[in-house]
């Protein structure tokens, strides 16, 4: 799959006034000021979102937080990474989960929407690789469930993380749900964020007309 690791928007206060009304270090004092959202990304992202009245795109309140773990050094400890940016894409495709399920684990079905010379041994601890230069291995396999995989690649910051689930949403349909976690950098979160798009775009044309 190929992914251009290219920022959406340059991160700067200048770009994050412009979107949310205040920069970078006025939303960081006011996080300082709300002891309540240490460590608690998921509730301090959906405050500044509502504070700006909804008028920006949530992707400025993630980068935001973010930029603000950043300033303050906060990392794991097991791995010495960041949170840094998590996305998530979903897709309902007009077919079973035993036919999207085979599309991410066949050599064919991976040929056809994901990228060019796949490689791929869909197991625990199964390796996988493609023509982009990305690859990494699989760490659980339930079939027609879920598959969570790691993502390499050269010009990455680190691995990251991959999780996909299948869900049956009846009258023919299932619904996929894909979260890749752990990115370190903008420009790779938005090249990402992008290249899945395309690529969930190719596999429901494919399955839908076949």
């Amino acid at each position: 799959m190929q992914v251009e690791f290219k920022p959406d928007f340059k991160v700067t206060d200048a770009e994050c006034r412009k979107a949310t009304g205040k920069t970078l270090k006025e939303w960081f004092k006011e996080l300082e000021a709300h002891p309540e959202f240490n460590r608690k990304r998921r509730e301090a992202i959906q405050w500044m979102y509502d504070a700006t009245g909804r008028g920006s795109d949530v992707w400025w309140p993630t980068t935001i937080w973010v930029e603000y773990e950043k300033s303050l050094g906060i990392v794991n400890k097991k791995d010495g990474l960041a949170e840094g940016f998590n996305i998530c894409c979903t897709k309902t495709i007009t077919a079973s989960v035993a036919d999207v399920y085979g599309a991410w684990t066949s050599a064919k079905g991976l040929a056809a929407w994901f990228g060019s010379d796949v490689k791929a041994k869909v197991a625990d601890k199964g390796q996988w690789s493609d023509g982009d230069g990305n690859s990494g291995e699989f760490l659980r396999v339930r079939e027609n469930k879920d598959l969570r995989f790691t993502w390499n690649n050269s010009d990455a910051d680190a691995p990251t993380m991959v999780d996909v689930t299948f869900q049956d949403k009846g009258k023919g349909k299932t619904g996929l749900m894909l979260n890749h976690q752990r990115i370190q950098n903008r420009p790779e979160a938005d090249g990402l964020r992008s290249a899945w798009s395309a690529a969930f775009d190719r596999l429901k044309a494919m399955l839908e007309k076949g």
